[in-house]
């Protein structure tokens, strides 16, 4: 296996060390656009990924990030734009010509072929010498730990072990670039789990590029070391996994990543004026009155604001905290209408005295937690004006 983590690494990318070094990107999207009767499924997307990264796609469903990556893999030729691979345009090379691979959300495998015949299927198409064949469908088998499994056939292995044939086969003829389309969605959220830990470590240990594909945030956010929000054929937000979720660029983003609370509201120039130490601003708003906001920038007074916080960020309290302490500066009282118990967290849907909807996430941190609150209970909600997030509308 050893031998197999050292040529892999190698024969996956080895023109694309020195581009890399250079600071290239292996894998370069100018511009690509795709049309179905005219309907621009993905438009003038650019997007740079660089060798031995982990990236996701992510995106609503229709938003086109299957489509690009099927014209990643050469299953949709683009009509406009390039898409290079180590410094070559591949957008009209057949698939098969293509050095990457692409595993299927539904695996494909061969339901009458075992699991030692579906590794080699790809391999046998290359043509490679037979004994080249086995030695990499044994090395392959003990990656993925499939020891033992060799001659069952798909219908005799569990959801998790068919995953892990479909990899195996995936990753057998040594690709520069490993293309996965919601690989996942198909276990259950305990394999699931396991199954992104198991994926990161391999990834790493091989050294090989991987593009996945997801509308799970989780999933996404646990995987990739960056990630791309698409909307309607664009990138709406390229970014790691913290910036996407504490600095999410506009108000879509915002809402799609998390559970987010927003209000909109203009400055009041008279009460920022006072604001002086440390600088903040004050905004009106029409749901929650003013609220406080750490901001470096001017901003002008008649502008339209919208401010973000995350649920986490809002803590409860039967009584407001002291009043010297500045990070409470934003307090907006109201009652609990609902509670969800979730484990290791509780959510609280609170409606604030202007009739505003206000969400808070709290930990539990105790086992048993007398102070929790319950619907119908009277609370302050209160947060850090360095909490708070100006998104672009």
């Amino acid at each position: 296996m050893n031998d197999l983590l050292a040529t892999t690494a190698g024969e996956a990318d080895p023109r694309s060390r020195s581009q890399t070094a250079a600071g290239q990107p292996l894998l370069r999207i100018d511009a690509v656009v795709k049309k179905f009767d005219g309907f621009r499924a993905v438009d003038s997307l650019s997007l740079d990924i660089h060798a031995g990264e982990f990236f996701a796609l992510l995106g609503p469903s229709g938003c086109g990030k299957t489509t690009l990556l099927r014209m990643l893999a050469g299953f949709e030729m683009p009509d406009q734009g390039r898409i290079l691979l180590d410094g070559k345009d591949i957008a009209q090379v057949p698939p098969h010509q293509r050095p990457l691979n692409m595993m299927f959300q539904n695996y494909a495998l061969f339901p009458h072929l075992n699991v030692r015949d579906n590794i080699a299927f790809g391999l046998k198409r290359a043509r490679l010498p037979a004994g080249e064949i086995d030695a990499r469908v044994t090395e392959m088998i003990a990656l993925v730990r499939l020891d033992g499994l060799e001659k069952r056939k798909p219908d005799q292995l569990s959801g998790g072990q068919r995953q892990r044939v479909a990899l195996a086969r995936s990753l057998a003829r040594r690709p520069q670039l490993l293309l996965l389309d919601e690989p996942l969605a198909a276990l259950d959220k305990k394999l699931r789990e396991s199954t992104q830990a198991e994926l990161i470590e391999l990834q790493r240990r091989l050294g090989l590029t991987f593009i996945i594909v997801t509308h799970d945030q989780e999933e996404a956010m646990s995987l990739a070391a960056r990630i791309g929000v698409m909307e309607a054929g664009r990138l709406e937000q390229v970014a790691t996994p913290r910036e996407l979720y504490e600095t999410p660029r506009s108000r879509w983003v915002a809402e799609f990543v998390g559970d987010i609370n927003l209000f909109e509201g203009k400055l009041d120039a008279a009460e920022t004026s006072r604001l002086t130490i440390p600088p903040r601003l004050a905004v009106a708003t029409r749901d929650a009155g003013m609220i406080y906001i750490a901001e470096p920038r001017q901003r002008p007074v008649k502008e339209t604001l919208c401010v973000a916080i995350r649920p986490e960020k809002i803590k409860l309290s039967r009584r407001a905290p002291a009043g010297d302490d500045s990070h409470a500066l934003n307090r907006l009282e109201g009652a609990v209408i609902d509670v969800s118990y979730l484990g290791g967290t509780t959510s609280y849907k609170v409606k604030l005295d202007s009739g505003a909807m206000l969400r808070s996430s709290m930990a539990n941190t105790a086992r048993l937690d007398f102070s929790a609150y319950s619907a119908g209970q009277r609370v302050v909600a209160w947060f850090s004006p360095e909490d708070c997030l100006v998104l672009e509308q």
